[in-house]
């Protein structure tokens, strides 16, 4: 055997391997995973944990990392870089954002909402704002308890209670019920929506509309059957819809109005 060169280790440059490109798991990147044939949109991107969901809504689950193919090549898949802002910052509502800013003491007054879901939306929204602002919003768990609610809060001057109800429209229940308890220091006001989930553009959640579900049938669960959704309406909540919700811009206008007349209301000394 010929003694060994140092030339035996060189590799030509057309057959050595190159690595995969990096690229950025941004929302709506399609990627496929070869190795079960799963094709995905990015939905959203954890720690190290990417979420791709198919065009029949099913959500999957991956490691970040090598392994995945976007537009017909194998790359790498990355965390999205946090580009350092060229202007202003922007609350999800479109406020200014105020860097290391300290939650206020929480005001007297306040702002309930009809329920979990309701909460975790104007949370999600506007909580920056909520909180610079001092302002703390609570469930109400059905318009019924409204009225109880009122009398023990005892709304005045630098007191005041705001009101966000469900299906505010004229000759309902909703209606008559906020005519009792407004006044100088309480304000009810409310959206057309039968849910808070009919608040969300239907084009955020990948559908053309919102499915018209008969009286007398539940909703959500009139909803999640026509879409062929979980029948779990907590976790369609959570993962199908308020998942999908980055800022104001992907929420109808009437609630948009709404939920700030509320958030200055209250915060009128």
């Amino acid at each position: 055997m010929p003694p060994r060169s140092p030339y035996d280790d060189l590799v030509h440059p057309r057959t050595q391997k190159k690595p995969s490109p990096e690229v950025e798991a941004l929302k709506d990147v399609v990627v496929e995973d070869p190795s079960s044939g799963f094709v995905g949109a990015v939905v959203r991107c954890e720690k190290d944990v990417v979420h791709l969901e198919d065009r029949f809504g099913k959500v999957r689950a991956y490691p970040l990392g090598p392994g995945f193919w976007v537009d017909g090549r194998p790359v790498v898949l990355v965390r999205p870089k946090q580009n350092a802002p060229s202007g202003p910052q922007r609350s999800a509502s479109g406020s200014t954002y105020v860097v290391g800013a300290r939650a206020r003491v929480a005001r007297e007054g306040r702002i309930y909402v009809e329920g979990k879901h309701d909460a975790e939306l104007v949370e999600k929204v506007w909580g920056h704002d909520l909180r610079i602002e001092g302002v703390v919003v609570e469930p109400l768990h059905g318009v019924d308890d409204l009225p109880g609610i009122v009398r023990e809060f005892r709304p005045s001057a630098g007191r005041r209670l705001g009101v966000l109800v469900d299906h505010l429209v004229t000759g309902s229940k909703e209606t008559r019920i906020a005519a009792q308890v407004t006044g100088a220091h309480a304000l009810v006001v409310g959206h057309p929506f039968i849910d808070i989930w009919q608040a969300v553009k239907p084009s955020v959640v990948g559908i053309t509309a919102w499915p018209t579900v008969p009286r007398g049938e539940d909703w959500k669960t009139g909803v999640c059957r026509r879409l062929g959704w979980e029948d779990d309406t907590g976790y369609v909540w959570a993962q199908r819809i308020l998942a999908r919700v980055s800022t104001w811009t992907d929420l109808e206008p009437t609630l948009i109005g709404r939920v700030e007349e509320l958030i200055d209301f209250v915060t009128t000394e």
